[in-house]
């Protein structure tokens, strides 16, 4: 069982004017008309990410849809557009997204910090963990062979 509803629906407003603050954009809610569930459309852009493994991509659709359970229940955020990635899955196979914030949600996380997780996994992709479809298996492999080299040497006496 969830909050109350006229204090689950204050919650959310809050957490929206939170999230216009941190995103720079305005969220229309009326807790007066809502109605459960609530999907809130985003467009996320300038975060790096890959359409195939060649194509780099920077706009971003999905949607996030809270319950009447929201805070005690993570919300499900659904991927619109395509992505090349092991932890999000293509539109065609769902959509679905998979992030730690998620799988560790609590009552106390709010929209604002999940936003900010699900941007730097878009561009920091986990191919430790990805979903086990063929896209994200491939993506998977992709980011695998290609993840961040170093090299480095040590001098000394020299600038």
């Amino acid at each position: 069982m969830g909050l109350p509803k006229a204090v689950l629906l204050r919650r959310i407003g809050r957490e929206l004017k939170d999230c216009e603050e941190y995103l720079g954009s305005e969220f229309e809610f009326d807790a007066e008309k809502a109605e459960f569930p609530i999907r809130i459309d985003m467009h996320m852009s300038n975060v790096v990410a890959h359409e195939t493994a060649d194509r780099i991509i920077t706009e971003h659709d999905f949607y996030i849809v809270l319950t009447e359970d929201y805070g005690f229940k993570k919300p499900e955020v659904r991927w619109k557009t395509q992505i090349f990635h092991p932890n999000i899955m293509d539109p065609s196979d769902g959509g679905y997204v998979c992030t730690k914030m998620l799988n560790e949600w609590e009552f106390n996380t709010r929209l604002p910090a999940f936003l900010k997780s699900l941007s730097f996994l878009v561009s920091n992709p986990n191919p430790m963990s990805p979903f086990g479809t063929e896209s994200c298996m491939e993506a998977a492999r992709f980011f695998a062979d290609h993840d961040s080299k170093f090299r480095g040497r040590v001098e000394y006496g020299s600038d």
